[in-house]
Formats: C-alpha cells, structure tokens, sequence
C-alpha cells in the first residue's frame, strides 16, 4: 500500500512538473522573451555580456514612452535602444548634444558622442515621421541607432525594458 501511495504521489509530481513547463513554454513568449546584449552601444545602463528578461506586454496597449528602452527588430537582429524622439518631434544634435524641438536633452548619465558622421546617416534636424521612434543608444559615442539607420517604425518594436538575469552580481531592473 505504502508503494503504491509513493508511486502515485510521484506520477503527480511528474504531472505537475510537465504542466508547469508547459505552461511555460506556451505562455511565457507571450509574457517575456530573453534577450542576450553582445555589444556596449547600452553602456553604461547595459554592458556587453548581459542577459535580460523584456516585457512585449506594454506594446499590446500603448506606445513607447521617451527614455524608455526598447527591443525591435533591424533586419535579422533584435537590438536594444533607448526612445529618444517620439513621432513628430524634431531631432537635433550640435555639439554633442541632444535637442527635441529646440529643447536640449537631458543625458548626463549617458556617455556623450563628438559631432560625428555617421555612415547613411540621417540629416539633422530630423522630423521624427509618425509611427516611427528615434532611437539612440546610451553609449552614444559606439551604438549604431537612428542616426545611422533613421527612425524605427512602431511594427518592429515588440518589447519594453527589462530585468538583467546575468551576470548575478548585476541582477535587477534596467531602465
């Protein structure tokens, strides 16, 4: 008697642990996607290496936000940037500064750029088209983003932010 109860305790168990992965492979895309960061265009809120958790499901009801960071996709790849413009806003940069529509851009936590020519890149002032973000990212001196490749459309953003995974000694949100 005491077998049989530990075999079907066991069966149970099994079951559960079936389910729970399951679940978690039919639903957790739709949650979060894992996403690993090979360069140090994010520098310093990402380094290269890192390994993050994004949420697609803030884009299932509104637009990005300016200063979030985003996933989209460029081609084969998913990069991470940060919303600098937002559709209609006019993009300037002198002096390794940022202006949105005459505003200068508050980015002291972020590595300043020289005045740069960027391959294909974009003339400024830049008029953000609608449905579409400017994107930058943080180590602005060494990220190829809209300056290099112009604005993003809204279709190919599909996530928002993050939680860094690894390294462990780094765990936590990153904004």
């Amino acid at each position: 008697m005491r077998a049989l109860k530990i075999i079907r305790n066991s069966v149970e168990f099994v079951k559960d642990i079936i389910l729970v992965i399951m679940v978690s492979l039919v639903i957790l895309p739709f949650i979060a996607i894992k996403t690993y960061i090979p360069t140090g265009s994010m520098i310093p809120t990402i380094n290269i290496n890192d390994h993050m958790f994004v949420s697609n499901i803030p884009f299932y009801y509104r637009n990005p936000k300016r200063e979030e960071i985003i996933v989209f996709r460029y081609g084969r790849n998913n990069l991470v940037k940060r919303v600098i413009g937002l559709p209609g806003e006019t993009i300037d940069m002198k002096d390794g500064k940022v202006y949105i529509d005459g505003k200068e851009l508050n980015e002291s936590e972020y590595i300043r750029f020289p005045d740069t020519t960027y391959p294909q890149a974009v003339s400024f002032p830049y008029t953000v088209p609608e449905g579409h973000y400017f994107v930058m990212g943080d180590n602005r001196e060494n990220s190829a983003d809209s300056r290099s490749f112009g604005a993003v459309s809204r279709d190919v953003i599909f996530a928002l932010g993050g939680y860094r995974v690894y390294p462990f000694n780094n765990i936590g949100v990153v904004d």
